[in-house]
C-alpha cells in the first residue's frame, strides 16, 4: 500500500480543516483555536481547495501576529 499523498495529475486531495475544537471568536471575529474568521469557518465546506489553502496561509499569519506561537527547539 502506498502512503504517497502527492496529488496525481488531475487529482487534488481534500484540504483538511484547521479546526482544533477550541471555538472562541474574539472581538475581531477571529477564532482563538484555528485563527479563521467566522465567515471563513461558515464557508469552509463550500470553498475550493485553492481557497482553503489561501485561508490556511492567512491563519498562519494571524497566529504569528497574535504572539501565541510556540517554537520548539532541540536542546543544544
Amino acid at each position: 500500500m502506498s502512503t504517497d499523498t502527492t496529488p496525481s495529475a488531475g487529482t487534488d486531495l481534500p484540504v483538511k480543516s484547521p479546526c482544533v475544537h477550541v471555538c472562541v471568536l474574539d472581538n475581531q471575529d477571529i477564532c482563538q483555536g484555528c485563527y479563521r474568521t467566522g465567515l471563513e469557518i461558515s464557508h469552509w465546506g463550500r470553498m475550493t481547495n485553492p481557497e482553503k489553502r489561501d485561508v490556511l496561509a492567512l491563519c498562519r499569519q494571524r497566529e504569528q501576529a497574535s504572539g501565541n506561537v510556540f517554537v520548539i527547539t532541540p536542546p543544544s
